[in-house]
């Protein structure tokens, strides 16, 4: 069963009705309500086609969000093989929220890395919500260094509200880990292509999302701050967390607008929760192209075109 969203609801209720004629029927055999559910399916999904064709970015936000929505270790299972997750960060220890390793993508070795947010409350925990320590952005940095080291790409998952901000994740130099992959990323000889998959935000995305190639997922969203984080510090309160939205400019439409982003990946009809395995699939393929136009250029060509990119960021908007 779909999990609905608040907007969703002229579709749920749709839905609600075509489950209970399939009930009927199947109860009842004399029963023939083929054409009623058959045309009832056809008022469904142009009613989804309907909410989806004009989204605002509070409920582009909410789709990103969906607990259904495919995480990190789906893409992998499906467009990596012989995956070897590589886990610690050599220095203090490990962390779930951040998870890399080496693997082939469509026979191409690669090292990938990314944010695991979990599907159940037990795996969401082990994973922190996908929010990450200092360790999770050292361990990227020691996959990173792999990488150039056997001169393979660099591809990232990104999907997190942003870096863990407790106690013992600032003693231990969030903000200095954060700048230590991002550093690392502007750095790196090899291609590197990232995609956002659900939620980008704030340093804790961008550390490692500082790629040749930043693609994002259509319903997906990227933000230096969560709607609702922004809300309370220009509001003093989350109220207006749907204003905020609105004018951060979050959505992967707006950020391909401002260049800040370099393509859009579109979603199944409904967002990549309501079918995931094509959302992959899709994925798989933009990833693949983004490494082919990568291919062949040398070490320094792509780190002068990575740094050219983000500071030319600034100046388009100054612009």
């Amino acid at each position: 069963m779909n999990a609905y969203l608040d907007f969703e609801k002229p579709v749920a209720e749709l839905d609600g009705k075509i489950e209970e004629l399939r009930r009927l029927s199947a109860d009842d055999a004399t029963v023939n309500v083929a054409d009623e559910i058959q045309r009832l399916e056809a008022k469904s999904a142009q009613a989804l086609r309907d909410i989806y064709a004009r989204l605002t970015p509070w409920q582009k936000t909410q789709v990103a969000r969906h607990p259904a929505r495919p995480h990190f270790f789906d893409y992998v299972k499906t467009l990596v093989d012989e995956f070897t997750p590589l886990a610690g960060d050599r220095g203090y220890g490990d962390d779930n929220a951040i998870v890399g390793g080496l693997g082939r993508m469509r026979g191409r070795p690669v090292v990938v890395m990314g944010h695991e947010k979990g599907h159940d409350t037990k795996s969401r925990l082990k994973h922190n919500f996908g929010m990450a320590m200092p360790e999770g952005y050292r361990k990227a940095v020691r996959l990173m260094g792999l990488a150039e080291q056997f001169g393979l790409p660099v591809v990232s998952l990104v999907d997190t509200a942003g870096a863990f901000p407790g106690v013992g994740a600032e003693e231990r130099g969030q903000a200095e880990a954060i700048a230590r992959s991002t550093e690392k990323c502007l750095s790196l000889s090899v291609p590197m292509v990232s995609v956002i998959i659900g939620e980008g935000g704030s340093g804790g995305a961008v550390a490692i999302a500082t790629a040749n190639t930043v693609l994002m997922l259509e319903h997906s969203v990227y933000s230096v701050i969560s709607p609702e984080a922004c809300s309370s510090i220009l509001w003093r309160s989350p109220d207006k967390a749907q204003d905020a939205a609105n004018a951060m400019k979050v959505t992967a439409q707006d950020l391909l607008g401002l260049k800040v982003i370099d393509g859009i990946i579109p979603e199944p009809l409904g967002g990549a929760h309501r079918d995931p395995m094509k959302m992959i699939h899709e994925t798989g393929t933009a990833i693949d192209i983004a490494l082919k136009m990568l291919s062949g250029r040398d070490g320094n060509t792509l780190k002068r075109e990575r740094r050219e990119k983000f500071l030319s960021i600034g100046r388009t908007l100054a612009a």
